[in-house]
């Protein structure tokens, strides 16, 4: 999980039923973290992610918040922003603790057609998803991931983690693409060959019904515990891309805002010798990890996933595959 990274907390809020399926997720970081952000696709919602520019004052942020509802669904990081301001915690811009201003970069997927016209995170969402944030939580159909759908399947909330060397890299995606995840001829994920899931994949082909908006967005954050720059911290986003794109087929259209953001806790620092070299490689050796984890976050979330919506879930069409 993206919490095998020390100081990395997640928290969801949702609403699943009675004309709902939507939420937010927030990755917390209390001690604040170096962020960074890499966008692809034609259709990004988001907020607070010209911050992350390397060239730009802020270096570290607080919480990175990611919702369902499109571009109503941003108003879920004032509630973050509320609860860490409670909290003392943020950008100091005066004498006293408690006048902070938190940063909380956020991005936002399209999952409006699976509630009634409306019903979309506000507030309360990401102020409910910091109360419940903890090293422990649900991937599937929970948080950011409760409206989710991938090409014709139910998509959802996954995470996967990774040591490299004495770094840790993690990696939490809500899977949310116009693409496919799973090869409608067998049922097995794209990106299947990235790790054991617990799964016997099946071959067995199904005609899958298509969805009624192509509108979407996958979204996510890529977590280590090293200490990174933001323009290091940023090629671990472009790494974590990669993995987005071993796992869904195609991956950055014009009708997705991919958006991934990377946090850098700093608790370890990255090799200065022997000869320049060492630090750059080390750097990559972290970026391979963050695309294998990101591929694997994403596989995971789709195996995870619950039908609601009226989009069906992988376990409903292959349920051979789970035993």
């Amino acid at each position: 999980m993206i919490t095998d990274v020390p100081g990395v907390l997640v928290g969801h809020h949702e609403r699943v039923g009675d004309g709902w399926a939507t939420g937010t997720t927030v990755v917390l970081v209390p001690g604040g973290a170096v962020g960074a952000v890499d966008q692809r696709g034609g259709a990004p919602g988001t907020r607070e992610t010209n911050l992350l520019e390397p060239e730009n004052l802020v270096q570290r942020v607080n919480a990175v918040c990611l919702s369902g509802g499109s571009a109503y669904g941003l108003a879920a990081a004032d509630g973050v922003m509320r609860w860490l301001s409670e909290r003392n915690l943020g950008f100091p811009v005066g004498t006293q603790p408690h006048e902070v201003v938190p940063i909380v970069p956020a991005a936002v997927l399209f999952d409006l057609p699976r509630s009634e016209w409306g019903n979309r995170p506000d507030a309360s969402f990401g102020y409910a998803a910091c109360e419940a944030a903890s090293t422990s939580f649900a991937q599937g159909t929970a948080g950011a991931g409760a409206g989710a759908a991938v090409g014709s399947l139910k998509g959802g909330i996954g995470s996967a983690s990774e040591v490299v060397g004495e770094c840790t890299v993690g990696a939490l995606a809500v899977v949310n693409a116009a693409g496919q995840a799973v090869d409608p001829a067998t049922g097995r994920a794209y990106a299947a060959d990235h790790g054991d899931f617990g799964v016997t994949w099946p071959s067995r082909p199904v005609e899958l019904p298509s969805r009624r908006t192509d509108l979407n967005t996958t979204i996510g954050v890529v977590a280590a515990d090293a200490a990174l720059s933001k323009a290091e911290a940023r090629r671990l986003a472009v790494a974590a891309q990669d993995g987005l794109a071993r796992a869904v087929r195609p991956a950055h259209t014009m009708f997705d805002g991919d958006t991934v953001f990377a946090l850098a806790t700093g608790a370890r620092e990255l090799p200065a010798a022997p000869g320049p070299a060492a630090r750059p490689a080390a750097l990559d050796a972290l970026c391979a990890a963050a695309a294998r984890v990101f591929a694997r976050a994403m596989v995971h979330g789709v195996l995870a996933a619950t039908t609601a919506g009226g989009v069906p879930a992988y376990r409903d069409v292959w349920p051979e595959a789970f035993g």
